[in-house]
């Protein structure tokens, strides 16, 4: 396995490659530290595997702003758009200029908020051609009228989505409607033709959070 880092700005980028040959690029979102930890759980996948580090997730990752969904949390601001432009234009030329070649495609896989951001991505550039929305947080303000309203960039090869079984019951009127909503963002992009599935993951919004984003990595791979 060889690896470099690289900083852009304010972000810390991990580039592990995990095979010697040609083979797909798979960008995360998520601390440097937590890289190995997902890098082990997809041990024997062909793959490139890039991790973005130093995000304010309440900018970054939110497609518009909107007030904060839990008391002493920051509300959304909604810097997705610039970061997906930062993303194409400096971090996904500057990872993979030391690869030694073109990834067969990109996948962009994220967990929570950066699910959401993966799957956003699909409406804002064409750069990736996969992804992986791990307990995306879907029940984000608009975000289902959106997709409705709004035409895919490229058309993906596969999207995948998941959730712990027990996401839906919070006291949260706003969260608790995350499996419904999920549930209508894989119907919508299946009436289109693409490629998806939806797992079930036994628990809560924050359990087993590796494994469950290798899960779909290593399904969008197949």
């Amino acid at each position: 396995m060889q690896k470099f880092t690289f900083k852009t700005g304010k972000y810390s980028c991990q580039v592990l490659k995990m095979a010697a040959e040609v083979c797909p690029c798979v960008y995360t979102i998520g601390e440097l530290e937590e890289a190995q930890a997902l890098a082990d759980a997809l041990a024997g996948q062909k793959l490139t595997l890039v991790t973005i580090g130093g995000i304010t997730w309440e900018d970054e990752l939110s497609p518009w702003s909107a007030t904060k969904y839990f008391h002493g949390g920051q509300d959304f601001t909604g810097g997705a758009d610039t970061f997906i432009h930062l993303v194409g234009a400096q971090i996904v030329p500057q990872a993979e200029q030391g690869l030694g070649f073109v990834p067969t495609y990109r996948v962009v896989a994220g967990y929570s908020l950066a699910g959401l951001w993966a799957l956003y991505t699909l409406y804002r550039t064409n750069i990736f051609q996969r992804v992986v929305c791990a307990s995306g947080s879907l029940w984000y303000d608009g975000f289902l009228a959106f997709m409705q309203a709004n035409q895919l960039k490229p058309r993906p090869d596969k999207v995948y989505f998941s959730l712990g079984d027990k996401e839906k019951n919070t006291k949260n009127k706003r969260l608790s409607v995350v499996e419904e909503r999920t549930y209508e963002a894989e119907k919508l992009l299946q009436q289109q033709g693409i490629n998806t599935v939806f797992e079930k993951n036994p628990g809560g919004h924050f359990q087993a959070t590796t494994e469950r984003l290798a899960q779909g990595i290593r399904w969008v791979l197949l």
